[in-house]
C-alpha cells in the first residue's frame, strides 16, 4: 500500500484523459439525449451558415449582364426565408433539447461525484487544506461539467458555419481563406485566458473557501447566536469582504492583461478583414464580390466571437474533468489496496501493533506512539486521558477512517488494512461527540444508522429504547414520524442532549456489529444519564459477547467507565496504563490520580 496521504495529492490526470472519461460518463448517463442534442446542433448550424450563400447568389444575380438573373434572385429569396424561418425552428427545438439533456446530465454528474466523496476509503479528504481545495473546486466546477457536451456541440456547428462561410469567401478569390487564418489569434488568446481563470481560481481557492464558509456563518441559525451575543457580525462580513477581495484581486488583474491581448488579436482580424474587403472592391466583379466579402465576413466575425466565447470556457471545463478523474482514481485505488472481507464473528479480538499515526499534510508530532494493545473478543474496552491524548484518533484507526503511519491493526490476526473499509463498516456501529443533526423524519433521522432497516419501525423503536431516547420520542407530537429541524415546515427542534440520544440511537440500529465505537456519545448529557446509560452499554456488550464483539467507549468522566472490563489510559500520545478499575486504583498511577481528581469535584 502507499503510504498515507500520497494518493490524496497525486498529480491531476493528463486533459485528454479527463476530457474523454467525461466523455463516456455522458454516453453513460444521457445516451440518448447526447445524440438526438448533437444531432439538433449540427442541423441547425446550416440555415445560419447559408446565410452568406444565399448573398452571394443575389450578388451573382445583380452581376449579370443586362437585366437580373430573376432564377438566381427566386432561389436566393426562397433560401433566406428558409435559413431565417427554418433556423428559428432548429433553434427553439434545439434549445430546448439541450436543456433536458443538460439538466439530465448535470443532477446525474452532481450525485455521481456526491457518491465518490461520500465512498471513499478515508476521510483525509475532508480533513486536508490543500485536498479540501481541490474537492471545493469540484464542487464549483461539477454544476457546469455538463456545460462541455453543450460547449462541444456548439463548436462543433461553429466549425461547419465556418467551412461554409470559408467556402463562400474561395469563391471570390482562393486567397481569401486567409482571413481564417487572420481569425486564429483572437480564438488563441481566448483559449489561453481561459486557462489563466482556471489558473487563478485554483490557487486562490482557500481565499474563496474562506468567504464561503464565513458567509455560511453568517446565514446559518447556529453561529447566529454567538457572532449577535459577541458583536461579531460586522467583523466578520468584512472579513468575508476582505476573503472575497483577495480572491477577486488577481483574477481582475488578469483579466485586464487579457483584454489587452484580446483587443490586439482583434484588430488583427480587423485589419485582414478590411484589407479583403478593399481587395475585392477593386476587382471585376466589384460590387458582387464586395458584398459576398462583406456578408462572409460579417457572419465569419461573429463565428468567430463565439469559437473565441466556447474556447475561453474550456479551460475551467477542462479543470474540472481532471479533478473528477483525480477523485474517480482516488477511489479506485483505495479499494483496491484493500479488498478482503471482515470474519463472521471476532474469536481472538483486536490488536494494535507498535501503531504510530500523524496525520498526513502537517509538520506536527505523532498523535499516537508505539501503540500495542490488545482488545479482547466479547470485552468492554473503556478509553480515557486528557484532551489531546489520542482517543479520537484511535477510534478513527480501528474505524478505518486512517490507515497508520506505521505499524498495524489485526483483526483475528488479520491486517486490517487489507479489510475491504465498506465491508468493515458495515460490521460496525457507534455514535461520536460531533454527531450530525439529520433534519428528517426521526424514523429516517435514526434509521439511517442502517440503511437496509431506515424503514423499519421495529429496528429503529429498538434502538430508542438501548439508547435511553424514548423520552424524546414520546415528546415529540407525532412520534417517529414527526419532521426534525425548524427550518422544515412543522418541524421540530430539539435540544442538544435530545439530538444526541437520537445520534445514540441511531449509532444502535445496527444489528451484530463486531465493533461498536462510542466517542464521547453522551458530552451534551448530565453525569448521572451518561453513567446509567453506559451501564446499560455494558450489559449489552456483555449479553452479545458470544459473537465476540468488542465495545470501545471513550469517555472523559472516569467515574462512567468503572464497568468496562478493560481501561484503557492514554497520555502525551502513548497507552500509559491499561486494566480494570480496581487494578488502575490500586496501581496508584495517572488512572487513579485522574480518578481522585474528579471524585473530590462530587463531593
Amino acid at each position: 500500500m502507499s503510504p498515507p496521504g500520497d494518493e490524496v495529492l497525486a498529480d491531476l490526470p493528463g486533459q485528454r484523459p479527463a476530457i474523454v472519461h467525461l466523455l463516456r460518463l455522458g454516453f453513460r448517463f444521457e445516451p440518448a439525449l447526447l445524440w438526438i442534442s448533437l444531432g439538433s446542433t449540427v442541423v441547425g448550424a446550416l440555415p445560419d451558415a447559408l446565410v452568406a450563400v444565399w448573398l452571394g447568389l443575389i450578388a451573382e444575380a445583380l452581376a449579370t449582364p443586362g437585366a437580373p438573373d430573376r432564377t438566381l434572385l427566386l432561389v436566393a429569396g426562397i433560401g433566406i426565408a428558409f435559413s431565417c424561418v427554418g433556423g428559428w425552428v432548429v433553434r427553439s427545438g434545439s434549445q430546448r433539447l439541450h436543456d433536458r439533456f443538460r439538466q439530465r446530465l448535470a443532477v446525474a454528474l452532481e450525485t455521481h461525484v456526491a457518491r465518490l466523496q461520500a465512498t471513499t476509503v478515508g476521510i483525509e479528504q475532508h480533513e486536508r487544506p490543500e485536498v479540501l481545495d481541490r474537492l471545493a473546486m469540484l464542487r464549483d466546477q461539477v454544476f457546469t461539467l455538463d456545460h462541455i457536451f453543450l460547449s462541444l456541440f456548439g463548436s462543433l456547428g461553429i466549425a461547419i458555419r465556418l467551412l461554409v462561410v470559408m467556402g463562400v469567401l474561395a469563391t471570390v478569390h482562393p486567397a481569401m481563406v486567409l482571413l481564417g487564418v487572420a481569425a486564429l489569434p483572437p480564438v488563441i488568446v481566448a483559449a489561453g485566458v481561459g486557462r489563466r481563470v482556471s489558473a487563478v481560481w485554483e490557487g486562490e481557492a482557500a481565499n474563496r473557501r474562506l468567504a464561503r464558509h464565513l458567509f455560511v456563518l453568517q446565514t446559518e441559525a447556529p453561529s447566529a447566536k454567538e457572532l449577535r451575543v459577541s458583536g461579531a457580525t460586522t467583523a466578520v462580513a468584512a472579513d468575508r469582504a476582505a476573503a472575497w477581495d483577495e480572491f477577486q484581486r488577481p483574477l481582475q488583474r488578469m483579466r485586464l492583461r487579457a483584454g489587452l491581448a484580446q483587443t490586439a488579436a482583434w484588430a488583427v482580424f480587423a485589419s485582414a478583414f478590411v484589407g479583403a474587403v478593399a481587395v475585392s472592391a477593386g476587382g471585376a466583379r466589384d460590387a458582387s464580390a464586395a458584398l459576398i466579402v462583406v456578408a462572409a465576413g460579417a457572419r465569419l466575425t461573429a463565428y468567430i466571437g463565439l469559437a473565441a466565447t466556447e474556447v475561453n470556457t474550456w479551460g475551467f471545463f477542462i479543470q474540472g474533468s481532471q479533478r473528477l478523474l483525480w477523485l474517480e482514481d482516488l477511489v479506485e485505488r483505495r479499494r483496491r489496496n484493500a479488498s478482503g472481507s471482515p470474519p463472521s464473528r471476532l474469536d481472538d479480538g483486536i490488536a494494535l501493533e507498535d501503531v504510530s499515526f500523524r496525520y498526513p499534510g502537517v509538520d506536527q508530532p505523532l498523535v499516537l506512539e508505539h501503540v500495542d494493545l490488545r482488545l479482547p473478543a466479547g470485552s468492554v474496552v473503556a478509553v480515557v486521558g486528557e484532551n489531546g491524548a489520542g482517543k479520537s484518533t484511535l477510534v478513527k484507526l480501528l474505524a478505518k477512517l486512517y490507515e497508520p503511519t506505521e505499524g498495524r491493526i489485526l483483526v483475528d490476526d488479520v491486517d486490517l488494512g487489507t479489510i475491504d473499509a465498506v465491508a468493515w463498516r458495515e460490521r460496525m456501529a457507534g455514535a461520536f461527540q460531533d454527531f450530525v443533526r439529520f433534519e428528517l423524519p426521526a424514523q429516517s433521522s435514526v434509521g439511517l444508522g442502517d440503511l437496509p432497516r431506515v424503514d423499519d419501525p421495529l429496528a429503529v423503536t429498538g434502538a430508542v429504547v438501548r439508547a435511553g431516547a424514548v423520552d424524546v420520542i414520546e415528546r415529540l407530537p407525532e412520534g417517529l414520524a414527526t419532521q426534525l429541524g425548524p427550518s422544515w415546515p412543522g418541524g421540530v427542534d430539539l435540544s442538544g442532549g435530545q439530538w444526541q440520544k437520537l445520534a445514540l440511537a441511531r449509532g444502535l440500529v445496527r444489528e451484530d456489529p463486531l465493533l461498536v465505537v462510542l466517542d464521547e456519545p453522551t458530552s451534551a448529557l448530565d453525569a448521572e444519564t451518561e453513567h446509567a446509560l453506559f451501564e446499560r452499554f455494558a450489559e449489552q456488550a456483555r449479553a452479545a459477547s458470544e459473537a465476540g464483539r468488542v465495545t470501545v467507549l471513550v469517555s472523559h468522566r472516569f467515574s462512567t467507565v468503572r464497568m468496562a472490563d478493560l481501561i484503557v489510559v492514554l497520555s502525551g500520545s502513548r497507552v500509559v496504563e491499561v486494566g480494570t478499575h480496581d487494578e488502575l486504583v490500586a496501581r496508584g498511577g495517572t488512572y487513579a490520580e485522574l480518578y481522585a481528581i474528579q471524585a473530590a469535584a462530587y463531593r
